[in-house]
């Protein structure tokens, strides 16, 4: 691989944008299925399930949303802080649709954005490297304005993803698509924080840092 080249502020925003609307399409289509449901069937059982079915897609693609919104939006004007409450429930919204349980271990502090938004950029990460389930702690060592991340994903084989460690190190992937966009952008955010990424494979985990450049 090569050093990740400079992509101009209209492709990033579009290859954001296409990752945002595919991790929402899923559940809007979900709702839709189940308002056909209960247009064309008269058995009350299969009325019930479409009901539970939009409910609950519902619920997903709000949380999916709202999770969107901190970890890839503006978020506030330059300089604006972000209420680390905020980050967990948007988090932990996030992940009860997922496979792996949230450990949050952080305090409530206000922080700065683009601390808040690498924070949740890296959980999902972490999350990808447990795709069979498991558990994602997360810890900050260090004050709200000089903050250092430690994520741990635990569970059955745990993995870092195909070149995401050398994305994530600051070399270009064999594509630069929505599907690549999500590290791309989580390293870029590490380096408007002045920030150092690693991720490593341990026995039985995958362990992903964030720590200020020295």
């Amino acid at each position: 691989m090569s050093a990740l080249k400079e992509l101009s502020s209209l492709d990033l925003a579009a290859l954001v944008a296409s990752r945002v609307c595919h991790d929402i399409i899923s559940p809007v289509g979900a709702i839709t299925n189940g308002l056909e449901v209960l247009d064309e069937e008269g058995s009350e059982d299969m009325r019930e399930f479409a009901m539970d079915l939009i409910r609950k897609s519902a619920r997903q693609a709000s949380a999916k949303l709202q999770f969107a919104r901190l970890a890839f939006g503006a978020a506030g004007s330059a300089g604006a802080e972000i209420d680390l409450g905020d980050a967990q429930v948007v988090a932990t919204g996030f992940m009860e649709n997922e496979k792996s349980d949230l450990n949050w271990q952080l305090s409530r502090h206000l922080m700065p954005k683009n601390y808040v938004k690498l924070l949740l950029n890296l959980i999902l990460i972490a999350n990808q490297c447990v795709p069979r389930g498991g558990e994602i702690k997360v810890e900050m060592e260090g004050d709200p304005q000089s903050p250092a991340f430690t994520l741990q994903a635990s569970g059955l084989n745990p993995r870092i993803p195909l070149g995401m460690k050398e994305t994530l190190g600051g070399e270009e992937p064999e594509r630069v698509d929505a599907h690549s966009v999500q590290p791309i952008y989580t390293l870029l955010l590490a380096r408007e924080c002045g920030m150092v990424l690693t991720i490593d494979k341990q026995e039985e985990l995958v362990k992903i840092t964030a720590l200020l450049a020295e």
